[in-house]
């Protein structure tokens, strides 16, 4: 007989887990109690809104789901904000919460909460393990579930009870994602399309992609000469030195690119949804008819024809799509070649560096540098703000899994990111990209790094101010700030309180000697780079945008 806390940990063990991220609550001491003897590593966070960005990222790095432990009430609406993050991104994630006793539902016991109502519309699926012998059962539904189709976040609340309760069940099998391809009548179809076409462009997104899909993409992109273009946050998916890659569709994107999208008159959406962000506020296709072939390809059945009417939908992995179309006998056409050719030309053009911002910190050079410097299987994490404008547009991604971040634009997700890639490549640099405001909403999980020997390097970039934000105040209300500026500490200082590496770099030829430190310390670190007010963006000035702001 084992309790229910100890087959929890079994049945995680079962499913390959090595690693679950968490903050410690009475709620689930008895799981905490059974970690004591398991290789499985818990790792000992600050915040559950760290912890789950922490287990998401892992998710988004090795293609199974994270696992985040979290108590009950506070401890799950702080974990929110990663549940959030793993329902935008299609992530696979797997959040434990620690529940009030059984016999104490529906009285609002202390922190009790409804997770069915609070989770619903974020999760893929929501439930209670209401005795120990349905654990194996449920956590074997829940790593399914995670995985199938279009990926997302599972949420199981583990009554106190439950966990201290005795059962003889046996562990369920480790669970894999089901594979899904196009029948032999839509392989037909895609290829009379594709020769058709005189302006085919190759959009590719989503979760669900490995080592061997991104190969078989590159191989069937080189074969047929199409222009490919990545969705929002998905660069690691095609190498940026690649002649076929044409850039990113995503915010601030290229002029050239968007109208690339629109003058295509065929458009093949390979893994992802044309949501928002890379859709430009919905304006680059039609609602519902595009004005031009659609061909979507996504894992779930529910993203066809969702939003946009495809002319051809196929329920299909990434991998699966491409295995059936890879032997196509489609005859690519000149004008194809010489369209890609000229959106890379676009590209290179756009993703070159400015020459010069204001201030005495060069982030066009300091960008130079870290590609100059660092290997191609360094791995780049960031959250949101203006400052991964340098990053998305200005860094050449070269290879798969050297990219964690929110698809849904959530500040202070950089840093758990970062923390999570290291643990899992700790022989890979991992660099994260965070602004003075980004960084203080998780930036206690230095603390987490040190305490791990996660030696992540941490670049905050710090203007004084929540710089996206300010970027639409002057835009919209010109002079009148309200609300954005921060009082920031000395970022260096906080990181050698808690005994990792800190230095500060005002000057450009300052970065790439601290950096070099940073990394020969073997202690995680933080450079805090201090960058003019007016650098408000790659292109534009604080000042100019208010000058435009003020003639609107």
């Amino acid at each position: 007989m084992k309790s229910g806390g100890q087959l929890i940990v079994e049945a995680l063990e079962a499913q390959g887990v090595r690693r679950v991220f968490g903050v410690p609550g009475e709620s689930y001491l008895a799981v905490l109690d059974a970690l004591h003897d398991s290789p499985i590593d818990m790792v000992v966070c600050r915040h559950e809104g760290g912890a789950a960005m922490a287990a998401e990222a892992h998710a988004k790095l090795t293609g199974r789901p994270g696992v985040c432990l979290v108590t009950r009430g506070p401890g799950a609406t702080n974990a929110a904000s990663g549940i959030h993050v793993a329902q935008q991104d299609e992530t696979p994630l797997v959040v434990l919460i620690g529940q009030i006793e059984r016999g104490m539902r529906g009285r609002d016991a202390f922190q009790e909460v409804d997770y069915g109502r609070l989770f619903g519309g974020m999760a893929k699926w929501v439930a209670e393990i209401d005795s120990a012998d349905r654990v194996p059962e449920m956590i074997s539904r829940a790593f399914h579930t995670a995985m199938a189709g279009r990926p997302g976040p599972v949420v199981l609340a583990l009554p106190e009870d439950t966990l201290t309760e005795l059962a003889d069940v046996a562990v369920a099998p480790r669970a894999e994602p089901v594979d899904s391809a196009p029948t032999p009548a839509q392989v037909a179809r895609f290829a009379e399309l594709l020769a058709q076409a005189e302006r085919p462009l190759l959009v590719v997104g989503g979760s669900r992609w490995t080592e061997e899909s991104v190969a078989s993409l590159r191989g069937f992109a080189e074969k047929l000469s199409l222009p490919v273009a990545v969705t929002f946050r998905r660069q690691m998916l095609f190498d940026h030195n690649h002649p076929l890659y044409a850039g990113d569709i995503g915010l601030g994107i290229n002029p050239k690119l968007s109208a690339l999208v629109a003058d295509s008159d065929l458009l093949i959406l390979l893994g992802d949804r044309f949501s928002e962000v890379p859709s430009q506020s919905y304006t680059l296709l039609g609602i519902p008819h595009a004005d031009k072939a659609v061909v979507h390809v996504h894992p779930g059945a529910e993203e066809i024809g969702r939003v946009v009417r495809p002319t051809l939908g196929v329920v299909a992995t990434p991998a699966g799509f491409l295995d059936a179309v890879a032997g196509l006998a489609v005859t690519p056409k000149p004008a194809w070649a010489a369209r890609a050719e000229t959106a890379r030309a676009a590209f290179e053009a756009w993703s070159t560096p400015p020459a010069r911002i204001p201030g005495d910190v060069q982030m066009g050079a300091v960008m130079v540098w870290l590609d100059q410097t660092l290997a191609d299987d360094a791995i780049f994490t960031n959250g949101a703000g203006n400052y991964a404008t340098w990053i998305h547009r200005f860094h050449r991604f070269r290879r798969f899994n050297t990219q964690a971040a929110p698809v849904c634009g959530s500040m202070g997700y950089g840093l758990p990111a970062a923390l999570a890639a290291k643990l899992e490549f700790p022989e890979r640099d991992v660099i994260c990209f965070a602004g003075d405001g980004c960084f203080q909403m998780t930036g206690l999980e230095f603390g987490t790094a040190v305490q791990e020997g996660a030696a992540v390097i941490v670049l905050v970039i710090d203007n004084g101010m929540y710089g996206t934000i300010r970027m639409h105040q002057e835009r919209e209300y010109p002079g009148r700030v309200s609300g954005t500026v921060l009082r920031n500490p000395d970022f260096a200082a906080l990181a050698r309180s808690y005994g990792g590496h800190g230095e500060s770099v005002t000057r450009t030829e300052e970065f790439a000697p601290a950096f070099e430190r940073a990394r020969a310390s073997g202690l995680p670190a933080i450079l805090h780079v201090t960058i003019d007010l007016e650098a408000l963006t790659p292109t534009r000035t604080l000042s100019e945008i208010r000058a435009a702001g003020a003639q609107r």
